[in-house]
């Protein structure tokens, strides 16, 4: 896989990480960003480089958009062009609770975060693949991952839901947008995963999944996306390009 290089935001734990792993084990050069620099963010680089592969750090906040440039120059410094971005980087919000009780403060962190951030990175990268016009046989792709909140209600967390249908969006968009350019726009779609994010309510999940509030019988894993991740990456379902792919064990199924 020479020459295929990714920037994978908020990889230094849970999905962003596992997809880091995957992408390495097939070759990628990595590019991992984090907010900021930490011994967490350190060690994930140390377990890269101990797969023979090339990576660095891109640490910033894919929320402030005057950092994106920085972002992008530091990856490309360490691992040169970019065939691939993942727009992982994602919160959940403040609070569970009533959704007459959200406040501005979490659902504007959410949009920030989930929304914004992923939105303006992937208008930032776009510009530089597009004048970066790619002369080899590499997949270029663009790699959102939502959440099966896109569609599915949560009202304990409506904000959440409400960002993650809107990064939905953003991978069809730029999907239209790239089709031309020769650059996929793919979208995963996490049901219950088992990472950091989800250790508060992860005993009260898995009694739910034994109750069969899922077809597969367990909490996913963050290598159950990032096999997909890889899948995409490498433009093994290029004629996907702007489809959400559902990786929820069955969760959002329709069921009588």
């Amino acid at each position: 896989m020479t020459g295929y290089a990714a920037l994978i935001t908020g990889s230094s734990r849970g999905i962003g990480k596992g997809v880091a792993l995957a992408l390495a084990a097939h070759g990628f050069a990595i590019a991992a960003n984090e907010l900021a620099p930490s011994r967490e963010l350190d060690g994930v680089i140390d377990e890269l480089k101990a797969m023979g592969v090339v990576a660095t750090s891109a640490v910033g906040d894919v929320s402030d958009l005057s950092q994106h440039q920085a972002i992008l120059d530091a990856a490309e410094r360490g691992v040169g062009p970019l065939s691939t971005l993942v727009n992982n980087a994602g919160v959940s919000v403040l609070q569970r609770g009533d959704l007459l009780d959200v406040s501005p403060e979490s659902y504007d962190r959410c949009q920030q975060i989930n929304t914004r951030g992923a939105f303006f990175l992937t208008q930032a990268w776009a510009k530089r693949a597009i004048s970066q016009a790619s002369t080899t046989a590499r997949h270029r792709s663009i790699i959102t991952i939502s959440s099966c909140n896109a569609e599915a209600v949560s009202v304990a967390r409506g904000e959440y839901c409400i960002s993650k249908a809107a990064a939905s969006m953003i991978a069809k968009l730029f999907a239209v947008r790239l089709g031309g350019d020769g650059i996929g726009s793919y979208e995963i779609r996490p049901g219950l995963i088992e990472t950091p994010m989800t250790a508060v309510v992860k005993e009260t999940y898995e009694d739910r999944i034994r109750a069969g509030l899922t077809i597969v019988q367990r909490m996913g894993q963050p290598s159950d996306i990032a096999s997909i991740a890889v899948a995409l990456a490498t433009g093994q379902l290029a004629f996907c390009t702007g489809q959400a792919l559902n990786a929820d064990g069955g969760l959002t199924i329709p069921r009588f």
